[in-house]
């Protein structure tokens, strides 16, 4: 069970709800709260000016809008904005979305009716999922259009999303006699006014990159061994002096994985044993940058993953919301922390350390399928009769132009601020289209991946190396085989890259660095 409102919720707590059937609960201290500070903005708003409750919204909260039609005008809000375009976003981001928004009113700092959050309680638990389109938001007033088709939702208006298909909100909930959202005060604004769009997504972005990272760091280690690499590049001894905690924690996880393998060499061994007579060395002095330098390139990787951690954890936690309703000091405050650029920035920088991630599996893959350059295996790790079979050469297409695809898609949203909203929103995050194209990124790393995993037990197989190899990558070899079998003669291996990528997610899942 994971209590909102107790504890600070942490990427671990919405993989816990999204992915291993966790339950939320509401502290109840923390719902007395939300219950006193709705009580207090319903008394305190009386004959004073409170921006979306008594005014119009964005540049038309000069106008003044009466006391009848203050409950109209959250319904407007919310209708009006439900204006999303391209796909419904996948249900895991939708119901991160719910958890994310659900932890910010839950800060009791929103003016909300306790009804609020105990639907969007009762919606997670049930799995009932909002249908929020991809396109539309631009994370100045938050996600206001993401979030607006969540609010749509939560006043039983529009379609949701039950077992992966969309269906009548109002059948839906007629069907399991939920109570759709009733407006008291500000429920429309509160509910769209913040970044839980793109924090929720950030939040997903995360647990996924975390697998890859994983995947990325196993999959190097392998790569390395295959080769016969020296393992001074990731000895204690060479990575402690750089004083970066992410090389030495990527050098550490590569000793450990390798710990075992009979494969790894010892440059003293090879290369210091004797005196050395020979004009041009047969054997290879330093490995090519794509092995040698695995600490120093994931190393910036694993740091990254941990700033952006902090950063949308932070943000998760957060009042992202505006006017901010303080029933403690007894005011409300007007500003600006439904603005997304914290998180916008972060998930830029995680789509970078992604993408170099995924180019560094594209150039390790290069080296397994040019014989030329690893001077161990047949072209393409060809099985097969050369010439007549083609090998992995297929697959090396699908890896160069995914790789590419990323890299166009790293281009930074943070930096994309378009004026709109009759310029009252003059600058801009674009974080949920951040957080989107992360996601979009962290999707492609895995295919990836998966063809540089499929490289590696096929090279094994050329190599015969199995009783040589470290008892992680023996296991690693005999789970791959499980799921596909060995590219002898030509075949068509799509259906083999979607295969391995499950696998990999599973890997990456369990496996601890």
């Amino acid at each position: 069970m994971i209590k909102v409102g107790q504890e600070k919720l942490s990427v671990a707590d919405f993989e816990k709800v999204l992915y291993q059937g966790e339950v939320v609960e509401l502290d109840s201290a923390a719902v007395k709260k939300v219950e006193h500070n709705f009580t207090f903005l319903k008394s305190y708003s009386q004959h004073k000016i409170i921006y979306g409750i008594n005014t119009g919204l964005g540049p038309m909260a000069q106008y003044k809008i009466s006391e009848d039609d203050q409950r109209q005008l959250q319904f407007n809000l919310i209708r009006s904005h439900s204006s999303g375009a391209g796909q419904p976003i996948a249900e895991d981001l939708s119901r991160a979305t719910m958890l994310a928004r659900l932890s910010s009113l839950m800060q009791a700092s929103s003016g909300v009716h306790p009804s609020a959050v105990a639907l969007l309680r009762d919606l997670l638990n049930a799995r009932i999922s909002a249908c929020i389109f991809e396109r539309g938001g631009v994370g100045a007033s938050g996600d206001l259009v993401q979030l607006a088709h969540l609010a749509l939702n939560l006043i039983g208006e529009g379609e949701v999303l039950v077992d992966g298909k969309l269906q009548s909100t109002k059948e839906v909930y007629a069907a399991r006699k939920i109570t759709p959202l009733d407006v008291h005060l500000r429920e429309g604004l509160a509910l769209m006014n913040g970044t839980s769009a793109m924090t929720g997504i950030g939040m997903v972005n995360l647990i996924h990159a975390q697998y890859l990272f994983t995947c990325s760091v196993i999959l190097s280690a392998i790569t390395n061994e295959l080769m016969k690499s020296f393992d001074d590049h990731f000895s204690l001894e060479l990575n402690h002096v750089k004083h970066h905690p992410g090389q030495s924690k990527v050098a550490e996880s590569i000793r450990t994985l390798l710990h075992d393998s009979k494969l790894i060499r010892k440059r003293p061994d090879h290369l210091y044993h004797r005196k050395i007579e020979e004009a041009i060395f047969t054997d290879k002095v330093q490995e090519y940058y794509s092995l040698r330098c695995v600490p120093q390139i994931l190393g910036p990787v694993y740091d990254t993953l941990a700033e952006v951690r902090k950063v949308v954890e932070d943000e998760v936690n957060s009042v992202n919301d505006n006017p901010v309703i303080d029933h403690e000091r007894e005011n409300v405050y007007h500003g600006g922390n439904f603005h997304g650029d914290y998180v916008s920035l972060a998930m830029d920088k995680l789509k970078i350390v992604m993408t170099k991630l995924t180019m560094l599996s594209e150039r390790q893959l290069n080296y397994l399928l040019n014989d030329k350059l690893n001077q161990k295996l047949s072209p393409f790790i060809n099985l097969g009769t050369l010439g007549l079979n083609l090998g992995l050469q297929g697959m090396q297409f699908t890896a160069t132009s995914t790789t590419a695809e990323n890299q166009t898609l790293s281009f930074p949203m943070y930096l994309h601020s378009i004026s709109n909203n009759n310029d009252n929103q003059d600058i801009v995050s674009m974080g949920c289209n951040a957080a989107l194209m992360t996601r979009k990124v962290i999707d492609n790393g895995f295919d990836v991946l998966a063809i540089q995993t499929i490289a590696l037990a096929q090279a094994i197989d050329f190599l015969k190396c199995q009783p040589r190899l470290s008892s992680f990558t023996h296991k690693f070899y005999e789970e791959v085989r499980a799921v596909v079998g060995p590219v002898l003669e030509d075949k068509p291996l799509y259906k083999d890259i979607q295969a391995v990528r499950k696998y990999l997610v599973t890997l990456g899942s369990t496996t601890k660095l």
